[in-house]
């Protein structure tokens, strides 16, 4: 016999309170959050939990369906590299949510688990269930109400349930800013946010690229096709894009809250030198503008 289920996060900010839920039918599922966490955060414990409430029935295959492309590619392709690299990434930086991933690598082992990506706000019955209540439990958060946690899974001892909330480890330094106008502080966080739009786990999630992303954001790509805010958020939730190298070449204040930060990209068959505008809003960095143009001897 198969268990199938849906697993969810919700982040409202990204980061922000934030929720999440698996879901195997009314009376099958939990919820849980923190007061502050991010999305991938969220679907992350989802498939934890799960894998935990599941845990006296490991005789069974487990079927899990996510709308996270980054969830599943970190638990089915990039986390064995990662533990080789001792839990780092093909740069050097370290691997984000490092404590839920060990967690996770732990619950799998010995597990027979699939995954298949679905489609979010599509209309699936169990991945619009999950997602309707992680993100109750955000919005619990977010107005000190009752957190509606779930009913669990029937027979599972109370002394081992995680759907009480757990700790989660949100890189707030990404976020935080100096008020000094080209603060050494700030020119890494901007070059550490633009690492982050790389980031293969971060592309695919529509939730971290929009935090990240400026409501007027426009770009022009390679070819010189004029990109929106909700096109590139949609061509990055859908489409394999190469690993990529970062070598900034400069990063300097434009006014008060507004910075261009230079630099050249390496993919695995081509270069491409880059700006990015990145302007300060309500004390986060967002970018505002971005152009890419392939390395060329023609001025």
């Amino acid at each position: 016999m198969t268990i199938v289920a849906a697993a969810d996060g919700s982040a409202l900010g990204n980061p922000g309170p934030a929720g999440w839920a698996w879901y195997v039918d009314d009376g099958r599922w939990a919820a849980g959050g923190w007061p502050h966490g991010t999305n991938n955060q969220g679907e992350l414990m989802a498939v934890l939990d799960l894998l935990n409430a599941t845990a006296g029935h490991a005789e069974e295959e487990l079927h899990v369906l996510c709308d996270s492309q980054y969830v599943i590619n970190a638990l089915t392709k990039w986390m064995p590299g990662w533990k080789r690299k001792g839990w780092r990434k093909a740069d050097g930086s370290p691997v984000l949510n490092l404590e839920l991933l060990t967690q996770l690598d732990d619950a799998l082992t010995g597990r027979r688990c699939s995954f298949e990506w679905v489609k979010g706000h599509a209309g699936h019955d169990l991945n619009e269930a999950a997602d309707k209540r992680a993100r109750a439990v955000a919005i619990a958060y977010q107005n000190g109400s009752p957190i509606p946690t779930g009913p669990g899974w029937p027979g599972r001892a109370a002394e081992e349930s995680t759907t009480a909330p757990t700790r989660a480890v949100e890189p707030a330094a990404l976020f935080e800013v100096d008020e000094t106008i080209g603060a050494v502080h700030d020119t890494a966080v901007v070059e550490r946010l633009e690492r982050r739009l790389l980031d293969l786990a971060v592309r695919p999630d529509a939730g971290e690229v929009a935090a990240l992303l400026h409501p007027d954001f426009e770009g022009i790509g390679v070819s010189g096709r004029l990109w929106d805010r909700e096109t590139v958020i949609q061509f990055l939730e859908s489409n394999a894009v190469g690993e990529a190298t970062m070598r900034v070449l400069s990063a300097d204040p434009v006014a008060h809250d507004s910075m261009l930060l230079v630099y050249r990209a390496a993919f695995s068959t081509s270069e491409q030198l880059r700006s990015s505008f990145w302007v300060r809003v309500d004390g986060r960095w967002r970018l505002r503008f971005h152009q890419g143009t392939a390395e060329s001897d023609t001025l």
